[in-house]
């Protein structure tokens, strides 16, 4: 090994300013002669609907997984792929990768984005997102406003973060490198908890513009970045009457009278039956004579006659309307309508 090799393989242990831009060193085999001790398996289960697809890509999936000395088997009865490691195998990571890889397979990846997983600098992440919203109806609403408009949405989210990103029921997959990653599981969140993603969208727009300046490197960027306003208005309906609440007093409400009270304040309870008899009849009759009263004065209502104006008001009206009328202008007037008549 050769002086340069060895400052490669140095670990610094001062502080990174930019852990992004650092390059993950290359894992060879040499680093691991003596290859896989134990051997390690993965089983993941598959819907029905992805089996078609499975069986016809399986060759192409054992073909990819040989190149790194792993074993892929395909269970149809089961419902279910495992990845295991062999003697040869040098990459003790490896399994890790074609473990994400099944499980993105099973997700509705296509085989030609999952095995970019096996790749160092490329990650996966399965989000889940079902349990996020209670309600079945925002929980759809929130999901396609993450596709937005023929997929235009999904797809500025894969143009900014280099991510290839799939929607499929209760779960979001995402595939690319980490940092993008992470930009994606922040906007999927942020979505689903009512964010709009458009806004993550332009922070990230704003963000790769202000990297291009070396300026604005040591500063603050949070007054370039859009800022969100949560307008959730209540959408519950109000009382047309507000019922008004009474002042508190400590004292519990008197006790309501009874009927015995009430003829005992009347004076009702010391009467015979032959008294409160006739007492009912005079205030039946009473009644009835005002019902009728006020019969009468509804049906007399028809005749009564309305009141006329006086003569003499009527002809000083019509004097006045005469006085007011302009005699000059009425002269010219006609005399225009004639010189139009005669032409």
């Amino acid at each position: 090994m050769g002086d340069s090799e060895a400052e490669e393989t140095k670990i610094s242990t001062e502080p990174v300013d930019n852990a992004w831009s650092m390059k993950i060193p290359t894992f060879r085999q040499e680093d691991n002669p003596h290859g896989m001790v134990e051997e390690s398996s993965f089983a993941t289960l598959f819907p029905k609907y992805r089996e078609r697809y499975l069986k016809e890509v399986w060759p192409l999936v054992e073909q990819c997984l040989e190149e790194h000395h792993l074993k892929a088997e395909l269970d149809l009865m089961e419902g279910s792929m495992v990845v295991r490691t062999s003697r040869k195998t040098w990459d003790p990571y490896i399994i890790i990768k074609a473990r994400d890889m099944i499980k993105l397979m099973a997700r509705s990846v296509p085989f030609e984005q999952a095995k970019r997983c096996l790749q160092d600098d490329i990650g996966c992440d399965i989000i889940k997102i079902g349990n996020l919203v209670h309600k079945k109806e925002k929980f759809v609403k929130r999901r396609q406003r993450l596709i937005g408009p023929n997929g235009a949405t999904l797809k500025s989210i894969e143009l900014l973060t280099d991510c290839y990103v799939l929607v499929q029921g209760n779960t979001v997959s995402a595939l690319g490198p980490y940092k993008g990653l992470q930009q994606v599981r922040d906007i999927v969140l942020e979505t689903m908890n009512n964010v709009h993603p458009i806004y993550n969208i332009k922070a990230l727009m704003i963000k790769r513009e202000l990297m291009k300046d070396p300026r604005l490197a040591n500063e603050d960027w949070s007054r370039f970045l859009p800022k969100f306003k949560n307008k959730n208005i209540s959408k519950r309906k109000q009382p047309k009457v507000k019922k008004q609440k009474k002042e508190y007093t400590p004292f519990p409400p008197s006790q309501p009278e009874s009927k015995v009270d009430k003829q005992l304040a009347s004076g009702e309870y010391f009467l015979n039956q032959e008294q409160k008899q006739a007492k009912r009849h005079q205030e039946r009759s009473e009644k009835q004579k005002e019902a009728a009263k006020r019969q009468d004065e509804r049906r007399n209502k028809d005749f009564v006659p309305p009141t006329e104006e006086a003569a003499s008001s009527r002809s000083k009206e019509d004097g006045s309307s005469s006085s007011k009328v302009d005699v000059k202008a009425l002269k010219a007037k006609l005399i225009k309508a004639n010189k139009k008549a005669r032409s």
